[in-house]
């Protein structure tokens, strides 16, 4: 049974730090593309950052220089480390499974002063 199961997300102000993990279960992380997505209030779902399995990364414009997807194969679980958060990263990450086409539940983050 697949499954992701997100955590990390929270408040913090602009020019702060988040590490969003994607804890996954019922197959390996590295066996195929995995993403991170946000979807913010009134927006459609976008894509942030994405891994492929030979290790190939991804990003969105706005999000270079400042975000870092990665994975630990060890722990079969996928990081997005989020630096110089800005207010307009709000939003709810998604972590996505592109071999199963399966989404996580979801985990907030709000950047606010």
């Amino acid at each position: 049974q697949v499954q992701l199961v997100e955590s990390g997300g929270g408040e913090v102000q602009p020019g702060g730090s988040l590490r969003l993990s994607c804890a996954a279960s019922g197959f390996t992380v590295s066996s195929g593309y995995m993403g991170w997505y946000r979807q913010a209030p009134g927006k459609q779902r976008e894509l942030v950052a994405t891994i492929s399995s030979s290790g190939r990364l991804n990003y969105v414009d706005s999000v270079k220089g400042r975000f870092t997807i990665s994975r630990d194969n060890a722990k079969n679980t996928v990081f997005l480390q989020m630096n110089r958060l800005k207010p307009e990263d709000t939003a709810v990450y998604y972590c996505y499974a592109g071999l199963f086409d399966f989404w996580g539940q979801g985990t907030q983050v709000t950047v606010s002063s």
